[in-house]
């Protein structure tokens, strides 16, 4: 059996202060500012290893709070993690300086077997635009200490925002190396856009990383039941650079299709699957993907979850989360990149849905904010993969939807002022592109911009380009730029200008990869388009 790895603090986090606070002043300031009790050691007295192998987190950062996470999993790849079978009282504390001396908030958790021991703590009560740190202790275990950020207040002027943009983690793909960097980033949130497990089934060797431990057996199958899902997040959040990267910053999650299969959508099952059988299935991976992700209660009943939410951040921007998996019909003429039709042309056929749409045009239409941005899994802009007359869509992203593409750039367009960006994944590469009027002809209007993120090791080392990318490039007049390399966008925002740096490594099948900046591209505020920096 693999162990979980210990990060590598040494080497790669003695940037970040917070996380070499040594564990015995840790132990003594937990011990001096939390009062213990007699109920927590009773109810943790058979707890003989560290519980937190998994790592810890926050997320869904708001002005006044913001929710931490951690999933108790001593042993973790044994049925519910190791622990013993009845709730567990977790201690937690979030404080205004990284050693603790000024500890703000704290209180009690309980970690619950249904809920394979996650905690999930919406800590109230903060200051706008503040920097936290925030650990857990249970029994004589301490956590890592991680750091947070609440978000400006609404109306807040706010000169200055950094995002990480990131997607796509196939854990036998290659390391993450991607999330080292994006720990030493000096970032305001991670914005995920999908694809943080893939649900396939995993060699003895982890594929490219090429284990000198196996991965037991279990991992072999498919992830299709709760405790098979319970499993493989275990297995991902083992990656240390994945731990660290939660730990810098707040992330704000969405999901895309592998968190459940490959290329679902709604209803239908990639295997066509019994409808009856296959909500089982969804059920299970959206249960599990709320048991790892920090986000805030109450975890999903049944196969539905309400995960599209926006966050503002003061006058400068707000951030539209969205979900393009859980209302979709099932994708035209059979999915995969098909000549235009009519079934891809119904406007019966839904992607985002009415519903999400128009809560999104109309989030957009009456925002105050400089930037509006959209998380986003699937490109939404135009793409044509062949050049000649017989144009090939994707039927997978909104181009297999195009009436319900074609009323959601008409509204973006319309809302031209709001400086609409689309932030998207799923490719493994990174695209920028300018948002047209009519993308066939160059010249026309351009109303946006989509900044495509590569993924961070799905498609294992990538190019620099491929013959498919430069394909696109010949294809699509509005695109900017192709890059095939593993990595992730860093998106700066001030008043006046959007800054994209497109942020890359040159291998993954090994640690500890350099990340250098590939390409980088600004857009004016009021002015959209890109332009070269």
């Amino acid at each position: 059996m693999i162990p979980v790895e210990d990060p590598r603090p040494a080497a790669r986090l003695a940037r970040r202060r917070f996380l070499t606070v040594t564990g015995a002043a840790t132990a003594l300031a937990f011990a001096t500012n939390l009062p213990g009790g007699s109920s927590a050691a009773a109810a943790t007295d058979k707890l003989h290893d560290d519980p937190f192998t998994l790592g810890i987190a926050s997320g869904d950062p708001l002005p006044e709070a913001v929710v931490i996470w951690t999933r108790l999993a001593p042993r973790p790849y044994e049925p519910l993690g190791g622990m013993p079978y009845h709730a567990v009282e977790v201690e937690w504390q979030v404080a205004t300086d990284e050693r603790f001396r000024r500890i703000v908030r704290s209180g009690r958790a309980t970690a619950r077997p249904e809920y394979s021991y996650s905690v999930h703590v919406d800590v109230r009560g903060l200051q706008p635009s503040r920097q936290y740190w925030y650990r857990f202790k249970v029994g004589r275990y301490l956590s890592p200490v991680g750091r947070t950020r609440t978000t400006p207040a609404p109306g807040q002027r706010v000169d200055h925002l950094t995002f990480a943009v990131a997607s796509c983690q196939a854990y036998t793909d290659g390391y993450y190396t991607a999330h080292q960097h994006i720990a030493a980033e000096d970032v305001d949130a991670v914005v995920f856009l999908g694809d943080y497990i893939y649900e396939y089934g995993i060699s003895a060797s982890g594929g490219l990383r090429n284990l000198a431990e196996p991965v037991p057996s279990q991992f072999r199958t498919e992830a299709d039941t709760l405790d098979r899902y319970r499993l493989q997040y275990a297995l991902y959040k083992s990656d240390p650079d994945l731990r660290a990267a939660h730990q810098a910053a707040p992330w704000i999650p969405t999901w895309d299709d592998h968190e459940v299969q490959d290329n679902y959508a709604g209803l239908i099952s990639r295997t066509n699957a019994p409808v009856e059988d296959f909500l089982v299935r969804r059920a299970s991976a959206y249960r599990a993907y709320w048991e790892h992700m920090p986000l805030r209660s109450p975890a999903p009943q049944g196969p539905n979850y309400m995960l599209y939410r926006r966050f503002t951040f003061g006058r400068l921007a707000e951030l539209n989360v969205l979900d393009t998996r859980q209302y979709r019909a099932d994708q035209a003429s059979s999915d995969g990149w098909k000549v235009d039709s009519e079934e891809r042309r119904d406007p019966a056929r839904a992607l985002a849905g009415a519903q999400q749409q128009r809560w999104l045009l109309d989030g957009v239409r009456t925002s105050h904010a400089t930037w509006n941005l959209l998380a986003n899994q699937v490109i939404m802009s135009r793409m044509d993969q062949d050049p000649t007359a017989g144009d090939l869509y994707n039927m997978d992203a909104w181009d297999g939807y195009a009436a319900e593409q074609k009323v959601t750039l008409d509204g973006l367009a319309m809302l031209r002022g709001r400086n609409p960006v689309v932030l998207t994944g799923d490719v493994h590469a990174a695209y920028a592109l300018d948002m047209k009027r009519d993308f066939a002809d160059p010249a026309s209007q351009t109303y946006g911009v989509e900044l495509v993120a590569s993924s961070i090791s799905s498609g294992g080392n990538g190019s620099e380009i491929s013959a498919t990318g430069q394909k696109f490039l010949d294809s699509n007049p509005h695109l900017k730029l192709v890059n095939e390399r593993r990595g992730y966008l860093r998106v700066r925002l001030t008043e006046r200008e959007l800054r994209a740096d497109y942020r890359a490594v040159p291998y993954v099948d090994r640690n500890d990869a350099p990340v250098k900046t590939i390409s980088s591209f600004t857009v004016e505020a009021g002015n959209p388009g890109l332009h070269a920096a």
